[in-house]
């Protein structure tokens, strides 16, 4: 029987990506699975088999704090996949909240506007693009549109040519999308992304089954732009005061370095400030 809730998906996800070595257990001869078999996990997290497979297939619907903590440690789960569990684990009408249109505030706007020198973008827990500064627009000038990170990496000829490290952006924006998702499992417009997405991109189908779980992280880029060169990146990814669903997200290179000077060459290519006020579609 396949799981058919978030919650087993990601055990069966996770089980099946370890190896019996990975957890001190003998490998005997050829095994039917792929990965752990449930019993093993059972074992690892002191449970019952029983109770395991009620709980990947999705007949277990509250599993108490320590059983969860004894399945992440069996699973051998990072500190974001371990927290990504827990999440998936709580009822439904904890988790619920109820969705309202992303909209950009216009204080959010000016403060992107103020980064002259600095791409800045609002993304959406989709990572949409719900707006930009004219640095951005510049920067993303390749991509038509310039919409959704993820669309952009997995959909776009642009998307190969821009990220340098096209794999490492690509685990990257799964992962993203997978840490959102683990947010608001209910969230209608990641699952029309994710739904798109997979039908257009066999690899985004591969990795999204993976249940690889990351936030943004803090570590630089490498781009590189059609027309001012490549680029060498840091950037910050902030939470928005007042929308803790967006996030603020601004590129920066390190002064007197080529990618600043690339930087000089592209504010040359920026438009004036987009208008207030920018809504998702």
């Amino acid at each position: 029987m396949s799981s058919s809730t978030p919650l087993g998906e990601f055990l069966r996800a996770r089980r099946e990506g370890l190896k019996p070595q990975d957890v001190g257990l003998p490998e005997y001869g050829r095994r039917r699975v792929k990965g752990l078999r449930r019993e093993e996990v059972a074992l690892l997290a002191g449970m019952s088999s029983d109770y395991y497979v009620r709980l990947e297939q999705g007949r277990e619907s509250s599993p108490s704090p320590q059983v969860i903590e004894a399945v992440a440690r069996a699973l051998l789960l990072d500190g974001e996949a371990a927290d990504h569990l827990r999440r998936l684990a709580q009822p439904r009408e904890l988790r619920f909240r109820r969705h309202v249109q992303e909209q950009v505030s216009p204080q959010l706007v000016q403060l992107m506007d103020g980064f002259a020198h600095s791409p800045a973008f609002a993304l959406g827990p989709a990572l949409d693009i719900l707006a930009g500064n004219a640095m951005a627009d510049a920067l993303h000038e390749a991509f038509s549109p310039a919409d959704n990170l993820a669309r952009m990496v997995f959909c776009d000829p642009a998307g190969r040519e821009f990220y340098q490290e096209w794999e490492r952006a690509a685990h990257s924006c799964v992962a993203e999308l997978r840490a959102a998702y683990g947010h608001d499992p209910d969230n209608a417009r990641i699952a029309e992304v994710v739904a798109d997405l997979s039908a257009q991109s066999p690899e985004f189908a591969d990795l999204w089954g993976r249940h690889d779980v990351k936030s943004k992280s803090q570590e630089g880029k490498l781009l590189r732009h059609r027309r001012v060169g490549d680029l060498h990146i840091q950037f910050s990814a902030l939470t928005v005061n007042g929308a803790p669903h967006q996030q603020l997200v601004v590129y920066q290179a390190e002064p007197a370095s080529p990618t600043a000077i690339a930087f000089q060459r592209l504010a040359g290519r920026a438009g004036a400030p987009r208008a207030q006020g920018v809504t998702a579609g």
